[in-house]
């Protein structure tokens, strides 16, 4: 809750914010840095007030069926997710949407929330940089030991590549997280920083080891390159597959790999 003189602003309201919602401020504005499921969770709670996004996530904010596209899933774990979005996640489209774009400023009055588009993770994710406390909302840029999550429909690998070095650059006093770590100073986000970044070329070099030999997209995702043996999610398999598939192509396209036959990768020229 970012509040100045004249107006108040929430960012990413999440589950949490549903047990405490009888003794918790009434906004004058919702602010998303994405649109995804964990950070619009709390926002139904809050029908009466303008909703903004990214003009990139906006459409899924407005519709169920548009929101699904964002995530690619299908068949019975689509069937699956689309229940959940509704009953635990209390999705309702917004029928009018604020949209903004990277370099809009909200003045609260003695405080303002600059944005800050840094793409990768969703089309449409931003960070905000919150004067005049100087702190940088991260969103889900959250230097996590699980690393940069790119297994979406709308994610880009090399989007969330260019956000990672550009949000490097952006000097504040405090980093913020959504997820996990918090709140940081500039050396320790630096340094977290590096280890989430590092996990995109772990996950490239043991995809070469792995296709020292012919392997095809089932084999791929079965190996567990993005979660941990073991790990047991609903859409492990769509986020394996997706992610993947990002890192196949732009090896492809760098002559690092080759399809040796339809469906079947192989590393080396």
């Amino acid at each position: 809750l970012v509040s100045g003189d004249a107006e108040s602003v929430l960012i990413d309201p999440s589950l949490a914010l549903v047990a405490r919602r009888r003794d918790f401020t009434q906004p004058d504005r919702i602010l998303h840095s994405h649109c995804h499921e964990d950070h619009f969770a709390g926002s139904h709670l809050f029908p009466d007030i303008s909703w903004h996004y990214h003009e990139a996530d906006l459409p899924a904010a407005c519709s169920l069926d548009a929101l699904m596209d964002l995530y690619g899933y299908r068949d019975n774990i689509a069937r699956v997710w689309r229940r959940r979005l509704v009953e635990e996640f209390h999705f309702v489209p917004c029928g009018d949407p604020v949209p903004f774009r990277d370099g809009d400023i909200f003045e609260l009055g003695g405080c303002e929330i600059r944005v800050i588009h840094l793409p990768g993770h969703t089309r449409g994710h931003c960070v905000f940089h919150i004067l005049p406390d100087d702190v940088l909302f991260l969103g889900d840029i959250d230097l996590s030991s699980f690393g940069p999550y790119y297994g979406d429909a709308w994610s880009d690998l090399e989007d969330f590549e260019r956000s990672i070095a550009a949000v490097r650059k952006i000097e504040a006093r405090h980093y913020a997280t959504f997820h996990h770590v918090g709140v940081v100073d500039r050396e320790t986000f630096v340094a977290r920083l590096a280890r989430f970044a590092e996990k995109i070329e772990t996950r490239e070099r043991g995809l070469l080891e792995f296709l020292s030999e012919p392997r095809d997209m089932a084999e791929i995702v079965g190996h567990r390159f993005v979660y941990r043996p073991g790990d047991e999610t609903l859409f492990l398999e769509s986020v394996e597959q997706r992610s993947m598939s990002l890192h196949i192509e732009r090896l492809q396209r760098a002559g690092r790999v080759r399809e040796v036959e339809p469906g079947r990768y192989l590393a080396g020229q």
